[in-house]
C-alpha cells in the first residue's frame, strides 16, 4: 500500500495581472501629467518672477534666493521615497493626498509674509512636488500597453522639455497681465483641480500594503532626506556665497555628502531598498543616467539663458522674451509623440535619434555664440527652432534606451533614481551657467579694459568718455561671456555623441502585446512593487 503522493511546490506567484487600459484610465494618466506640470511649475515661476516676490515681500536679492533652494531641496528629499509611498497607499489615494496638500499650501503662500515661515512652507511644497513628479514614469510603464508605451514616455518627457519652456509665457501672463504678484502662486489651482479630478476619477482604486512598513529602510530615509536636501543647499547657493569660501556651503557638501553615501550604502545592502543601485549595473541605465544629467544641463541654454540675456541688455521683461519658451514648448505637446512614431519603426535605431538630437542642440548652442549686445528676440529665432527640434529627439530617445532595459515592474526602483538626476542637473547646470558668466565676465573686462586704457591715455581724466567706458566694458564683458558659455556647451553636446553610441541598441518595440514577464533582477523586491 502506497502512501498519498505529495503535493508538488506551489509555483511562485507572477505579477499582478496588468490593468486594462482604457479610456478612463488614460484620463486617470493625463490627471497624473497635469498634476507634475503643476510640481514643475511651482518650482519654475517663482525663480522668473523674482524681482515681484522680492518688491511684495519686502526682502532683498539674498533672502529671495533661498525661496528656490528651499523648493528644490524639498523637491529632491522626495523623489527617492516616493512610489515605495505610492505602492503602500496605493497611487490613487497617494498622489491626490499629495496633490491637495500642494493646492492648500499654495493658496496659503501668498498670506504669509514671516520669510522663516515662508521658507519652510515652500520646503514642504517642494517635498509634495518632488512626491508626485516619479508617479508618471512609474504609471506609464505599469498602464500602458506595449503598442503606445512610448507615447507614454513621450507624455513623460514632457516634464522637461515642455512644463520649463513654457514656464515664462504663463509668468508674463498672470504677473505683467494681471499685475498682482500672488498669481505667482495661484496660477496652478484650475490646472490642480482639474488634475484631481482625472486621477480620482480614471486611476483605479487599489488595497492598502501597509505590511511593507515594517520592511522599509527607515534608517536609510533619515539619512537620505537632509544629505540630499544639504547637498541642493550647496549647489544652488555656492555661487553667490563664492563657494568652499564660505562656512555654509563646506558645511553643506560634507554633511550631505557624508549623510547621502552612508545613505547609498544602506540601500545597497538592505533587503526592501527604496531605490535598487544594483540596476545601475545595467549599460543603458548607468550611461543613460549620465548622459540624462548632461543633457538637462546643455537644456538650460534654451530659454532660460537667452531670457536672462535679454533681460540684462535690453531690459526686456517677462512679456518681451516669452516667445523664447513658446517656440521651444508648445511644439513638445505633439514632437514627442512624432519621435515615438519614428521609433516604432523597424529600422530606426533610438541611438542615431539621440545622436541626431544632440547635433541639433549642438548647432543651437553655436549659433548662439554669435551674439552681440544689439540681439533681440528676432536673432534667436533659428536657435530656438534648433533646440524645439532637438530636445525631443534627444528626450524621448534616451528614455526608451533607459526603460527597455527594465519591466514594467522595477520602474519604481528606478523612477526616483531618474528624477534625482534631473533636479541635480538642473541645479548643478544653473550654477555652472552662473561660475561661468563671473568668470569669464571678469576675464573679459580685465581685457578689455587693458586694452582700452591705452587708447584712452591721452584723454583728460575728466573726459565724458571715460564714464561711458565702464557701462560700455560691462556689457560687452557680458556679451563676450555669455558667448563662452554656448561654445562650452555646445562642445558638451557633442562629446556626449561617443558615450550615446556606448549603449546598447534596442530594436524597435513590437506592436502588439505581450504578458508582462517576471524581472530576473531583484524578483524579490520587484514582486513587492508590483501593483501600484
Amino acid at each position: 500500500m502506497t502512501g498519498p503522493t505529495p503535493a508538488s511546490p506551489a509555483a511562485p506567484a507572477g505579477p499582478p495581472p496588468q490593468p486594462v487600459f482604457n479610456l478612463r484610465m488614460a484620463i486617470g494618466l493625463l490627471g497624473i501629467f497635469l498634476a507634475a506640470v503643476v510640481a514643475g511649475l511651482n518650482g519654475r515661476i517663482p525663480s522668473l518672477v523674482l524681482p515681484d516676490l522680492r518688491g511684495a515681500l519686502g526682502i532683498g536679492i539674498d533672502e529671495a534666493s533661498w525661496l528656490l533652494t528651499a523648493y528644490s531641496a524639498g523637491e529632491l528629499a522626495a523623489m527617492p521615497f516616493a512610489t515605495w509611498f505610492a505602492i503602500t497607499f496605493s497611487m490613487r489615494r497617494f498622489h491626490l493626498a499629495m496633490l491637495f496638500s500642494t493646492l492648500l499650501l499654495t493658496w496659503l503662500m501668498p498670506y504669509v509674509q514671516d520669510l522663516p515661515l515662508l521658507l519652510t512652507l515652500r520646503v514642504f511644497q517642494g517635498l509634495l512636488g518632488g512626491a508626485m513628479i516619479p508617479l508618471l514614469m512609474v504609471a506609464c510603464l505599469r498602464f500602458l500597453p506595449l503598442p503606445i508605451r512610448l507615447h507614454g514616455l513621450a507624455v513623460f518627457a514632457l516634464v522637461a522639455t515642455f512644463s520649463p519652456n513654457i514656464a515664462l509665457w504663463i509668468a508674463s501672463q498672470w504677473v505683467d497681465q494681471l499685475e498682482d504678484w500672488r498669481w505667482v502662486y495661484w496660477h496652478v489651482i484650475p490646472i490642480g483641480l482639474l488634475a484631481a479630478m482625472l486621477v480620482g476619477w480614471g486611476i483605479p482604486k487599489m488595497p492598502l500594503a501597509l505590511p511593507r512598513m515594517k520592511q522599509a529602510n527607515w534608517f536609510g530615509m533619515l539619512l537620505g532626506v537632509p544629505g540630499l536636501m544639504l547637498l541642493v543647499v550647496g549647489v544652488d547657493q555656492g555661487v553667490r556665497l563664492d563657494w568652499f569660501h564660505s562656512p555654509l556651503i563646506v558645511a553643506s557638501f560634507v554633511a550631505g555628502g557624508a549623510l547621502f553615501v552612508l545613505y547609498l550604502i544602506g540601500e545597497w545592502f538592505h533587503p526592501a531598498p527604496f531605490v535598487s543601485l544594483r540596476m545601475l549595473a545595467r549599460r543603458n541605465i548607468w550611461i543613460g543616467f549620465t548622459l540624462f544629467g548632461f543633457l538637462l544641463m546643455t537644456m538650460a541654454t534654451a530659454v532660460t539663458l537667452p531670457a536672462n540675456l535679454l533681460a540684462n541688455f535690453q531690459g526686456f521683461r517677462l512679456a518681451q522674451s516669452a516667445p523664447l519658451g513658446l517656440i521651444v514648448g508648445f511644439p513638445q505637446l505633439l514632437l514627442g509623440s512624432c519621435v515615438a512614431l519614428l521609433l516604432y519603426q523597424r529600422w530606426a535605431d533610438a541611438r542615431y535619434v539621440f545622436v541626431a538630437g544632440l547635433l541639433c542642440m549642438a548647432a543651437a548652442n553655436w549659433l548662439a555664440s554669435g551674439i552681440t549686445s544689439e540681439w533681440m528676440v528676432q536673432q534667436f529665432l533659428w536657435v530656438q527652432v534648433l533646440h524645439m527640434l532637438g530636445q525631443p529627439l534627444t528626450m524621448v530617445s534616451l528614455l526608451f534606451l533607459i526603460t527597455s532595459v527594465m519591466q514594467p515592474m522595477e520602474a519604481p526602483l528606478v523612477a526616483g533614481q531618474v528624477h534625482i538626476v534631473r533636479v541635480f542637473s538642473a541645479t548643478i547646470g544653473g550654477a555652472i551657467i552662473g561660475q561661468l558668466t563671473a568668470v569669464r565676465s571678469r576675464f573679459h573686462s580685465e581685457m578689455l579694459l587693458d586694452n582700452a586704457g591705452q587708447l584712452m591715455a591721452r584723454l583728460p581724466s575728466d573726459d565724458p568718455g571715460w564714464v561711458a567706458l565702464s557701462s560700455t566694458v560691462a556689457q560687452q564683458a557680458n556679451v563676450l561671456a555669455a558667448a563662452d558659455i554656448y561654445r562650452v556647451f555646445a562642445v558638451v553636446a557633442l562629446l556626449m555623441i561617443p558615450l550615446a553610441l556606448m549603449m546598447q541598441r534596442i530594436p524597435a518595440p513590437a506592436m502588439t502585446s505581450t504578458p508582462p514577464v517576471t524581472p530576473s533582477v531583484t524578483s524579490a523586491t520587484a514582486a513587492s512593487v508590483a501593483a501600484p
